[in-house]
């Protein structure tokens, strides 16, 4: 063994959310009994692509006695969780120069018949949060859907309470009083075309960015408050695909979790183009 850079996690600080995982091509980090751990020296390369998605500031790197990072295992694990995750792996090692590896993970690929290019595709999150994120990267949609319905006219904001960003909105406040709750992503509003219609309509609503938001530990103690002290009846919790918004999912099961009161969730996760996902009670 030798002295290299590694991630630390700090297990006092790790609630367990799982919000590095999918920020992690390699496969080094797990959930076991519920906080992060690393798994083996091999599978981790030092890069820090989890680094900035741990809401608790849990993770670090450090340098110590590790046992050398091996790409051909690594790529075992990464070919097994697919096309996606393989592209995410190829352009972390390419975005930090780490050439040698990326030659390694190319000729592995090659070995094994599978051709994958990274020009021009997507990755998932990596720590660097506006280069390589899905979330944060700049599409622009073609009319690939000819209209079918009138859009003339002005339509009916349903929208029934101020404030509405979760950082603001008064927990107790009588609009949220056993009723039915949305907690939003920020992006979805803009990416669902009758939002209002099909989903505000009759709510309460919060929102919030899982990726942006600062000290979001008092949204978990405010979705408590709303389960407990204002008896809400359903929370709806509406996120994005990318990999970085499934952490406002996670916030709201740990506040569920730790009330008192057991409420129905359901998760609504919308698709880049405004397109529904999947819709299931979790």
């Amino acid at each position: 063994m030798s002295k290299r850079k590694i991630v630390k996690i700090d297990e006092e600080k790790c609630t367990g959310c799982g919000l590095c995982i999918p920020n992690c091509p390699e496969g080094a980090i797990q959930i076991i009994d519920g906080k992060a751990r690393l798994i083996s020296d091999i599978f981790c390369d030092g890069l820090g692509a989890c680094l900035g998605h741990c809401p608790e500031g849990a993770i670090s790197t450090e340098e110590r006695e590790a046992e050398p990072y091996d790409e051909k295992k690594t790529m075992v694990n990464i070919v097994k969780a697919g096309k996606n995750t393989i592209i995410a792996h190829l352009k972390h090692l390419k975005d930090h120069g780490e050439t040698e590896y990326l030659r390694q993970a190319q000729e592995y690929l090659e070995e094994q018949g599978i051709e994958i290019k990274i020009d021009n595709e997507e990755s998932v999150c990596s720590h660097e949060p506006y280069q390589s994120c899905p979330g944060s990267q700049m599409k622009e949609f073609s009319d690939e859907k000819k209209e079918t319905t009138d859009e003339s006219g002005s339509r009916s904001s349903h929208l029934k309470q101020w404030p509405i960003q979760l950082h603001l909105v008064p927990p107790f406040a009588p609009y949220f009083q056993g009723k039915d709750v949305l907690l939003v992503a920020d992006c979805v509003g803009y990416s669902i075309g009758d939002f209002h219609k099909d989903y505000l309509k009759g709510r309460s609503i919060s929102i919030a960015c899982p990726k942006l938001d600062t000290n979001q530990e008092i949204y978990q103690d405010k979705l408590i408050k709303l389960i407990d002290g204002a008896k809400i009846n359903t929370l709806t919790v509406m996120t994005m695909e990318v990999p970085c918004c499934s952490g406002l999912l996670h916030l709201a099961k740990r506040a569920a979790e730790k009330a008192s009161r057991k409420i129905p969730i359901k998760s609504v996760v919308v698709g880049i183009k405004g397109d529904i996902l999947k819709e299931e009670w979790v």
